[in-house]
């Protein structure tokens, strides 16, 4: 089997924002504009319709309800490290869901399964049963 090309993302597609970076990092952080904030429009893209429809469907905090990703980066000390960041997160994100996932064949249950799980009820029968009122046969109350 082989495996599909990576999904390539045009870098026009995508919208960067240079910011300031949040955090310690001393008299720097406040000057510089070092963070960034890359948003890439899921459904505008020219992403193949089965990887969008999957994009969209994870939970992540991270997509907007309007199908925004937007993703902030902030690690490195340069601005260009950080665009670096966003855009291999990106790409990681998008090449997790390029492949579809495999489809579920139903198979029964096997014959030691089946056993396991009937002498589990029966144990949990009696366990049950012991838990009744005691009553003995000679008194009656």
């Amino acid at each position: 089997m082989t495996l599909p090309a990576l999904l390539q993302i045009d870098e026009s597609e995508v919208e960067i924002n240079a910011i300031r970076a949040q955090g310690a990092g001393g008299q720097n952080v406040n000057k510089v504009s070092s963070a960034v904030h890359l948003r890439f429009d899921i459904r505008a893209s020219s992403l193949p319709e089965d990887v969008k429809e999957r994009l969209l469907a994870l939970r992540d905090s991270r997509i907007t309800q309007d199908g925004v990703l937007v993703l902030k980066a902030q690690q490195h000390r340069s601005q260009d490290l950080n665009r670096l960041d966003a855009f291999s997160r990106l790409h990681e994100l998008v090449n997790s869901v390029a492949r579809p996932p495999k489809t579920r064949r139903a198979t029964r249950p096997t014959y030691g399964s089946r056993q396991r799980r009937l002498e589990g009820k029966s144990q949990r029968s009696q366990t049950k049963a012991l838990r009744g009122r005691v009553r003995n046969g000679s008194d009656s109350h």
